[in-house]
């Protein structure tokens, strides 16, 4: 069973102030983006039923959606975009926090940025408990630190299910390799009913039990029971749409409606796009509408694709396969839209470029990341097409 070595007693408390204090920048940051820069289009929606160039800079695009289910539940709308595609654990906790403040609208939405604001400190704390089984405290700190700025990372402190996600998604792996399985069990099912790619965690969990479990009954009945609890999220959220609409994947037909096709070839988006900005960047990027954000989202996922194989011989299989099949997924629908909240999740990157040992590599990472993260934060902020 793997252990932290040395892990200071007190040093959760640290990164856990350091991530608060980092939410609460980012959101003066959104509110000045929000004063200064003009909306790139009208606002679908606002938080309280008027404008709010603060508030209304946590709930953009699929915050809308969120607030829906939080607010009137599920809606089965055959053959159409219904928001059974929203997987049910984010908008419950929306909708149950939010009643704390009241029975407004803007209490709904305020419950969903409560949730991903401690999510997201839960999920860098468990982050660095997780590196720190891999990495000396200095470099975990890192990782933590890398994830935090990461540029599509302004989606932790938003109406989104990404920093619920994670800290449900790290904790798992975290239980797991320390060999808590059914407590990892049970926040793994957590995660697969919070995003439907949650599930795509399964085989690196299995990967680990297999690899980590003691050789005795007991033991490898615990770790078949984790891994059974892992597939019950999505397996509950299933049998409930099957009761909605007859059909258990119902979920999954609806997300197509949305444009995702996967199962095509997951490199070929990539390379029309590599070719784009080798061939003519000028003309692509000035001229397509959304060739920006495209951009932004798929190298992006170049370089996630091209860091799978040195993170799994640096960190293993589990983060090996964890990363590819996550990649695969939205890859192969062909389309880029996405993809850099996709990549913010997948923690093993992160992880495995805080475990580099050459200052220039760091450095360049951190600045990036700073930069890219403002402008980021900025275009969402400001409703353009970057969601």
């Amino acid at each position: 069973m793997a252990t932290v070595p040395g892990a200071p007693q007190r040093a959760w408390i640290t990164i856990a102030l350091y991530a608060l204090a980092f939410r609460v920048f980012s959101a003066l940051l959104a509110f000045y983006a929000n004063v200064v820069f003009p909306l790139y289009q009208p606002e679908q929606f606002t938080m309280s039923g008027k404008t709010s160039p603060f508030w209304d800079a946590f709930t953009r695009y699929d915050s809308g959606w969120y607030f829906d289910i939080a607010r009137n539940g599920y809606r089965y709308v055959a053959d159409g975009r219904g928001n059974i595609a929203c997987f049910p654990v984010y908008p419950l906790l929306m909708r149950y926090v939010g009643r704390a403040f009241g029975r407004r609208a803007g209490d709904l939405y305020l419950g969903g940025i409560v949730v991903s604001w401690v999510a997201f400190v839960l999920a860098m704390v468990v982050m660095f408990w997780l590196a720190r089984l891999d990495l000396p405290r200095r470099r975990a700190e890192r990782a933590v630190l890398l994830s935090a700025i990461f540029p599509f990372a302004f989606f932790y402190g938003v109406a989104y299910t990404e920093a619920l996600f994670l800290f449900f998604t790290v904790a798992s792996f975290y239980c797991f390799r320390t060999g808590r399985w059914v407590l990892g069990g049970v926040c793994g099912g957590l995660a697969t009913a919070t995003r439907a790619n949650g599930i795509l965690m399964l085989p690196s969990l299995a990967w680990i039990a297999w690899r980590s479990a003691e050789p005795t009954a007991r033991d490898r009945a615990l770790a078949i029971a984790g891994l059974v609890l892992v597939g019950c999220g999505v397996g509950a959220y299933s049998l409930y749409i099957y009761q909605l609409s007859g059909n258990p994947l119902e979920w999954a037909a609806t997300i197509s409606r949305w444009g995702y096709y996967p199962g095509g070839a997951p490199i070929a988006g990539l390379a029309r796009l590599a070719r784009s900005l080798l061939t003519h960047p000028y003309a692509y990027l000035a001229g397509e509408r959304l060739a920006p954000y495209d951009t932004l989202n798929g190298l992006t996922a170049l370089v996630f694709v091209a860091a799978v194989p040195l993170v799994w011989w640096r960190l293993g299989a589990a983060y090996g396969w964890f990363m590819a099949a996550n990649l695969w997924l939205p890859l192969s629908s062909g389309q880029y839209e996405g993809m850099g909240r996709y990549c913010a999740v997948l923690f093993p990157f992160f992880i495995w470029l805080a475990s580099l040992r050459s200052r220039a590599v760091l450095t360049t990472a951190l600045v990036l990341s700073a930069m890219l993260y403002t402008l980021c934060l900025a275009l969402f902020t400001t409703i353009h097409p970057l969601f």
